[in-house]
């Protein structure tokens, strides 16, 4: 995947993950002013590439000869995981 889809992702995530906690508040609460009024949530792109960095390196790590033979779940010979 390309960072601008990836991107893309995250930021429909969390703004998907915000508007609900929104929509959970105001049934809750009430609309308390806000009557006839649509709140949006947005995500700063900042936050949203500190993700993408995070995520990338995850990847990179997962990819990796180490993160190869941890996917195997191998053990040495006294039983300890490697």
């Amino acid at each position: 995947m390309n960072d601008d889809k990836i991107r893309e992702e995250i930021n429909e995530i969390i703004e998907a993950d915000i508007q609900l906690a929104l929509n959970d508040y105001i049934e809750k609460e009430g609309p308390q002013g806000f009557e006839g009024q649509k709140l949006n949530a947005k995500v700063s792109k900042t936050e949203v590439d500190k993700i993408l960095k995070e995520y990338k390196k995850f990847k990179k790590k997962e990819r990796s000869n180490l993160g190869q033979v941890k996917k195997l779940d191998l053990v040495d010979q006294h039983g300890r995981q490697l």
